[in-house]
Order: structure tokens, then sequence, then C-alpha cells
């Protein structure tokens, strides 16, 4: 069995895969990450492991983790199945890295987006020659909502809600409008530009506003909240058979 870690940069995810199956998520923060990981080795034979580390954990927690099970850290230079084309590899997150995996194993030769919408929206797409050509960053649904808050001195902080009516009425209703709207126009805007330019394109949509989102996106889209847990669970099953 195996365990992977993703560290993003508002939660700690904790998976335990068995080969290909995804048995149990467990969901937590960095202060409680070595009991988590303490409870799980409890439950499950665990011989191998795996880490996304996008929002560092200190030295000693990484230690503590290494000495509970022998853990592979993802960078640039880990050893994959596809042509990484990014002109900065070195910069290339490895939570991405990762989704990129992802598609490659669940997509095998096709032209693959990969929409990643949590604190950050992130578009990656490789091509059906496994070729990584890149993509886009943009801010997150809660970033947007916190800079109009941050860097004004009178709207208010709002929690997402779905837009009824485009046309707001009120501040709040604008302001709703303006963030939930415009990344929905924003996502559906790039899934039509790439589809213009490749022809059987399939479209994966992650991250933590997957659910909030999806049912509001135009384009027919493969959903999975998991699917840089997968990600990383193939990266490692790649790494053993080398």
């Amino acid at each position: 069995m195996n365990l992977i870690i993703d560290i993003g940069n508002t939660r700690i995810k904790v998976a335990v895969f068995e080969k290909d199956s995804l048995l149990e998520v467990v969901v937590c923060d960095k202060k409680n990450i070595l009991l988590e990981v303490k409870n799980i080795l409890k439950k499950y034979s665990i011989s191998n492991g795996i880490m996304s580390n996008v929002a560092t954990i200190s030295e000693n927690q990484l230690k503590e983790l290494q000495n509970l099970i022998p853990i592979k850290i993802i960078s640039s230079s880990t050893k994959l199945p596809f042509k990484n084309l990014y002109k900065t590899p070195k910069t290339l997150g490895v939570d991405r890295i990762a989704l990129i995996m992802a598609a490659v194993n669940k997509y095998n030769n096709n032209n693959v987006l990969i929409i990643d919408a949590g604190t950050c929206i992130t578009f990656d797409f490789i091509n059906k020659e496994r070729e990584y050509l890149g993509g886009a960053i943009s801010p997150g649904i809660n970033m947007r909502f916190n800079a109009l808050n941050h860097f004004t001195a009178k709207l208010p902080l709002l929690e997402k809600e779905e837009v009824s009516n485009f046309i707001g009425n009120s501040t709040k209703d604008c302001m709703n409008s303006g963030v939930v709207n415009g990344v929905i126009q924003e996502i559906d805007g790039v899934i039509n530009q790439y589809k213009k330019k490749y022809s059987q394109l399939k479209i994966v949509l992650t991250g933590g506003d997957t659910k909030f989102l999806l049912k509001q996106l135009k384009s027919s889209i493969f959903a999975d909240q998991n699917f840089l847990l997968n990600g990383l669970n193939e990266i490692l099953n790649y790494s053993l058979k080398k």
C-alpha cells in the first residue's frame, strides 16, 4: 500500500492507495500531520510513501515523517513518462506535475486540459504526444474575495454563492457576480480557446471548488477532487518500477 501526502496552500491531504484504488483520505492542518500519519500507519500496512510539498512543512516534521516511513519527495528532477517543455521547469509546481501525471495515466494519447480550482486556479495542458506545454495561473475564488476586501476601504469580505443573476443589484450581489461569474466566464473562455486549437480535448476539473463550479460551467468536464492524489500515486508507482 502507498501513503500519499499532499501539502497544499490551505490544507493537507493524507491518502492511502492499494495499487490504483483509493482507500481513504484524511484532511488536516500542518500541526496534525504527524498524528494523522501515525493513525493511518496503525490501520494499514504501508510500504511506500510520496509527498507533494507546495506549502513547506518544517524540517523537524519532515524528519519525523521520514522516520515513520520512507517518503519520496517530488521535485522538478523527478523522472516521469512525459516530456516537459516548460521553459522554467524548476519553477513548475509539484502539484501541477502530479496533475499532469494523472492526466497521462487516465487519458493516454489524448489532448488534456486540467483545471485545478483551489487557492489559485491553474490550467495545465498536455498534448496527445505526451508533451507538457504549460498553461496559466490566476487567483482563486477566495483570493479574489479577499483582494476586494483588503485593497478597498468599504467592500466586505464575502463567502462565495451561486450567481442567480449576473446583473447584481446590491453591492454584495455585484461582488459575487464579479468574482463567481467572472471565474465561470474565465474558465469557459479558456476551455473554448483550447477547443479551437486542439481536437478531441479532454477536460478535467479538480481542486477545492470543484463541486461549486461544476454545475455552473457549460463544457462537458470530468470532475475529480482527488485527481492530484491519483497523480501522486501514479508517480510513486512509476518510480517503484524503475
